[in-house]
């Protein structure tokens, strides 16, 4: 069965890697284009591109896989099935009719929750206790095809989305081998979504670390968990400053201030601010142009006045 690929992050490259060593002969691969990264702003292939070129197969990276020149790109393959995870592109219905056997998606969530960008993210920002990854059947819509095989996993008490999305990429390209073995065996059954359950997630951007300190403690650590690695929870400081927030933890269980205002700010008790249901204590903090500290360490060396109030409180949402 020939094959072509399509994704772009860390989280895919062990779907790709599956194919290869489960014996599927993948003829091309399709990513995001190259993107500017660093310091130094230079041009970075993707890590699923670094993949396909570290095992000889042929990269396509065209801006809309859906323009005349990536259906064309695509259609020369003649691939009988394709296989998509976080490709970062919708796929056309001229691009889905190539493969005769279709295209299946692996979704890092558990279908029809958290259809869209970054599922992994929101899960642990809206305190989901279970995610897991499901193969699909691609469609024309937002991850809305017939779902093939799903995988359950509970979500750590302390685990970050960065940890999870790396145990859910493992677990994704289990689940791939096992679906296109099923397909094979002609013993898989497709299952239709349910609408009415369906929730659409938002993509990602830095404001959506904002931390509010009218929300509760474990509303605020959901965020920071699930904001690691990228965009990261952030307040504001008095004098303007952002600091990066990596660690929270319960301090009270009634609020001793209005939400944002800090409790305590030193070496011995923490920088402690007050919140929607109690007293969160942020652990481990960053200062521009600094590194990631535990904030008491912080704290020994640099002061912060109690009594202030830091970022801003935000409602709804």
């Amino acid at each position: 069965m020939r094959i072509v690929f399509m994704g772009t992050p860390d989280f895919a490259v062990p779907s790709l890697r599956a194919l290869c060593e489960s014996g599927y002969d993948v003829v091309g691969v399709f990513c995001q284009p190259d993107r500017p990264k660093g310091r130094g702003n230079r041009l970075t292939p993707c890590p699923v591109k670094e993949e396909a070129l570290r095992r000889g197969i042929p990269v396509f990276q065209p801006e809309r896989i859906k323009r005349p020149e990536g259906v064309e790109a695509l259609a020369g393959l003649s691939p009988d099935l394709c296989v998509t995870a976080a490709f970062g592109q919708l796929l056309s219905q001229e691009i889905l009719d190539i493969p005769p056997r279709g295209t299946v998606n692996v979704h890092s969530s558990l279908l029809p929750r958290h259809r869209g960008s970054a599922p992994v993210n929101w899960a642990v920002i809206q305190g989901d206790a279970q995610t897991g990854v499901t193969t699909m059947l691609t469609d024309a819509g937002m991850d809305t095809g017939d779902m093939l095989l799903c995988e359950r996993v509970d979500i750590g008490e302390r685990e970050t989305a960065g940890e999870l999305t790396d145990r859910l990429a493992q677990l994704g390209a289990a689940l791939l081998i096992r679906t296109l073995r099923a397909m094979e065996a002609g013993t898989l059954r497709p299952a239709p979504q349910d609408p009415q359950a369906a929730t659409y997630e938002p993509k990602l951007t830095k404001e959506t670390g904002r931390i509010d300190f009218s929300r509760s403690v474990r509303e605020i650590d959901c965020l920071v968990r699930g904001t690691m690695p990228w965009p990261g929870a952030f307040t504001t400081l008095p004098d303007g400053q952002v600091m990066k927030v990596m660690e929270v933890r319960r301090a009270a269980d009634v609020p001793t201030h209005e939400p944002g205002r800090i409790v305590s700010a030193d070496a011995k008790s923490g920088l402690v601010v007050s919140c929607g249901d109690g007293d969160v204590e942020l652990v481990q903090i960053q200062m521009p142009g600094a590194k990631r500290m535990n904030a008491r360490d912080y704290l020994r060396g640099h002061s912060m006045e109690a009594g202030v109030s830091l970022g801003r409180v935000q409602h709804g949402g």
